[in-house]
């Protein structure tokens, strides 16, 4: 998921007599995976993977009883059935996930008008001037999740802090069904004591450079200046050294426009052949449509993106003159978009595909804010 851009002030945002803000991000549960379980009490208690069963399906979802055995979201079929023997695998309902989204929606907007969705099942809320009066975030983020619970039967976890990079951190401390609570003067040490795996945009091969450079923990990466980011991590320098203090000047945005949806997947290993690459875009495929399905979006441009093990980034774009027509379309465009780079000039770490040019969108351009990052596990 592409977020706004990173620690991006903005002075006109609410803020409280301290100036500071009150944000919750709340994150829904294994959502795809608990409304199938809501809806089929033979599930329940069961390792359930939505997504399609075998040849080149992808699990687009896992229950909690799935992910104990390893079992995570972007992971070939294959895969998670080797992982878990007995795993369940449903076909996704993406009506039934969208009603239960604008349930909990309805929920949101009653204690606040500034939402900022990032998926059908999770969203920041700015709650510095909450509608009912209540004045403590803390207090809404419990009446949501027990609000959630009492009229969808599905659980929410929520991070709770004074921006959205630490509330969100938090959302996923006590997951499931989990509160987090990161108070001002609370958010450097609490990001000290993190993996360095825990910081969004952290990658594998990141992980990986940062631990040869000494850097493991939140506190090892607050310990390196500024200069030292910026010579071994170039642009992510700046956003590093902030994250590291838990510092994010970012406000919640109700009313983003999406401009594309879509994925990247980023590799534990470089894959350079090409029927590596061609099996690794028919997963991305599968991925993506499905986002596309489940937002209901409709664009005219795929655009391919590669990224190099040198960290050179190249993007490959193809327009039509309507909207594409259906699963099948994508798929041949965005095949035809790698077949045109075969061979490629050496091994790739990340491969990303996106829908934009999307129907309502402006026309004002700006980054995609609706990509998400499936991390190969």
């Amino acid at each position: 998921m592409a977020d706004t851009p990173p620690f991006a002030p903005d002075e006109d945002a609410p803020r409280d007599e301290l100036g500071l803000r009150k944000i919750i991000h709340v994150d829904m549960d294994a959502f795809f995976a608990s409304v199938e379980q809501r809806d089929n009490p033979d599930l329940r208690g069961k390792p359930v993977a939505v997504g399609g069963a075998g040849g080149r399906g992808v699990v687009a979802a896992a229950s909690y009883e799935a992910r104990k055995f390893g079992v995570r979201s972007a992971m070939p079929s294959v895969t998670a059935s080797r992982l878990c023997p007995d795993l369940v695998f449903v076909r996704p309902r993406f009506d039934a996930y969208k009603e239960a989204s604008r349930q909990i929606r309805r929920v949101f907007e009653h204690y606040t008008p500034i939402i900022e969705p990032l998926s059908l099942d999770e969203a920041y809320l700015d709650v510095t001037d909450d509608r009912l009066g209540i004045g403590s975030a803390t207090r809404i983020a419990e009446l949501i999740r027990q609000e959630i619970r009492a009229k969808t039967k599905l659980t929410a976890s929520a991070g709770v802090s004074y921006n959205k990079f630490l509330a969100k951190l938090a959302s996923d401390q006590n997951k499931p069904d989990g509160l987090c609570v990161i108070r001002p003067g609370e958010g450097a040490a609490f990001v000290a004591g993190l993996p360095i795996r825990r910081f969004h945009g952290v990658g594998p091969k990141a992980e990986e450079k940062m631990q040869r450079l000494g850097i493991v923990t939140g506190a090892d990466l607050a310990g390196k200046d500024i200069a030292f980011l910026r010579e071994h991590f170039g642009s992510m320098g700046d956003y590093l050294f902030r994250a590291a203090r838990g510092i994010d000047l970012r406000p919640v945005r109700a009313h983003r426009l999406r401009k594309s949806v879509g994925g990247e997947r980023t590799f534990s290993e470089d894959i350079g052949s090409g029927a590596a690459l061609r099996e690794t875009l028919e997963n991305i495929i599968a991925i993506v449509w499905e986002r596309i399905e489940a937002s209901g979006a409709r664009g005219r441009t795929v655009t391919l993106k590669l990224k190099f093990t040198d960290f050179q980034i190249m993007t490959r774009a193809t327009s039509l003159p309507d909207y594409v027509s259906g699963r099948e379309e994508f798929a041949r465009l965005a095949r035809a978009l790698l077949e045109a780079e075969l061979p490629l000039r050496g091994p790739i770490r990340l491969m990303g595909l996106t829908l934009s040019g999307l129907e309502g969108a402006d026309a004002s351009g700006g980054k995609a804010v609706d990509a998400a990052q499936l991390s190969l596990l």
